[in-house]
């Protein structure tokens, strides 16, 4: 086994990985502990259901995160990873990504101004929908795209450092009482637009990117490529943000702060396995023989980390003030989930969009999504909590292991 991974990987991947691995996971273990050091705070001052108020607005503004993103992250970085050495191609690329993410920030904003002025439960706290709503303005300039895809991370790792670092001490700074909970989303939006504003400053000074103003049909027709892999990436917010903003409809915002409180554990695993997937994915699209190795080290790495959490579970529920008897079943379920959403991102991201059938993840992806859209509403209405979690599991594991299927008969047929 050792001499295959040195085969597979010489000396200058090995360095590049290596280093990209060790920015990220340096950025994930920082995550992990500052938002475990911020929340049980939070929770306590503002209670959980001011902190419910402040998730709902969260989940509005998140179906429009995949909206301002337009798929960039995945085919962008691919792009950049494939013409990294062509300053033309790089310059035209950074232009195209601008422009559409911007054409989709204003967009994104009047819809959500229309919804909360036309809705009374939204326009109750429009404040809050205002300042969340500002940190789509932060994804939309922060380039993890380029970063990713010239494979130096350790940028990634500074910038989202130095967000993390700035929202932990302003929340014990200026959040003392319930009613100052409006603070909370203004310092989430002011750290990522800083961290946006910090990254286009170095794509300009130091890797001398050139914004170009495009032909109109050259942006429609990178709209029109990225739909497929743009519906991929949207569509899941069906089932996986939906949970949250129905239970606020059809819940109360306690149980919207006390679900989110659990799923913010299991999020903080969803997010090394993102770090890993990103790590590979531009290596992997060099490296296609790599993957095998790559997919026993995500399985088991995933096995793990779930049955941590699991044994663990009486301390973190300490830890965080959640007093729930439901609590550990709801971890139970959503650590479920974690095992599919892994073989999505092991054989969705990083071999099917890998070897380019980005329509086969697209039609797996929009099959279950849809079914999950449907299924959580009921699941919600009868089952309220239980029914966020069952239905958030359920689809990330019915997307995971079809993908895991068909990339058997897939090997089946090459065989």
């Amino acid at each position: 086994m050792i001499n295959k991974v040195k085969k597979i990987f010489n000396t200058k991947d090995k360095k590049a990985l290596l280093e990209n691995f060790v920015s990220l996971s340096a950025l994930q273990l920082v995550g992990m502990l500052l938002p475990l050091v911020t929340l049980p705070y939070i929770l306590r001052v503002i209670g959980f259901e001011k902190y419910g108020v402040v998730v709902f607005s969260a989940s509005l503004i998140a179906y429009f995160t995949s909206l301002t993103d337009f798929s960039f992250r995945i085919t962008a970085t691919r792009d950049v990873a494939v013409y990294r050495d062509s300053p033309k191609r790089l310059n035209i690329i950074y232009s195209k990504v601008l422009t559409i993410k911007t054409l989709f920030l204003l967009l994104s904003w009047l819809i959500i101004g229309i919804a909360v002025y036309v809705y009374p439960p939204f326009y109750e706290n429009k404040e809050i929908y205002f300042y969340t709503s500002l940190l789509l303005l932060g994804y939309v300039l922060f380039p993890e795209w380029f970063f990713q895809g010239i494979e130096q991370m350790r940028y990634i790792t500074y910038l989202n450092l130095g967000i993390k670092l700035f929202f932990t001490l302003c929340v014990f700074i200026f959040i003392k009482k319930e009613s100052d909970f409006w603070i909370y989303p203004l310092l989430q939006s002011a750290g990522y637009v800083g961290a946006g504003l910090v990254g286009q400053y170095l794509l300009v000074k130091k890797y001398k990117l050139k914004f170009i103003f495009l032909p109109y049909k050259v942006i429609i027709k990178s709209i029109k490529v990225n739909s497929p892999i743009f519906i991929n990436q949207f569509v899941p917010t069906l089932y996986n943000n939906t949970s949250t903003f129905l239970l606020g409809i059809m819940g109360t915002a306690k149980l919207v702060g006390i679900y989110q409180a659990i799923l913010t554990v299991v999020n903080l695993i969803v997010a090394l396995v993102e770090i890993l997937s990103r790590v590979f994915f531009p290596f992997l699209n060099r490296k296609k023989d790599a993957f095998r190795w790559y997919k026993n080290m995500m399985l088991i790495t995933i096995s793990v980390m779930i049955v941590g959490v699991l044994v663990f579970n009486k301390l973190i529920f300490w830890y965080l003030n959640v007093n729930d008897e439901n609590a550990f079943w709801i971890l139970l379920i959503l650590s479920v989930g974690l095992f599919g959403y892994t073989l999505y991102n092991v054989f969705g991201l990083n071999y099917f969009i890998v070897h380019r059938q980005d329509k086969l993840v697209m039609k797996n992806t929009l099959i279950f999504s849809v079914i999950g859209f449907f299924i959580t509403i009921p699941l919600i209405k009868y089952f309220t909590i239980f029914g966020s979690a069952i239905s958030l599991s359920l689809i990330r594991c019915l997307i995971g292991s079809s993908l895991f299927l068909k990339w058997l008969k897939n090997n089946a047929t090459k065989n």
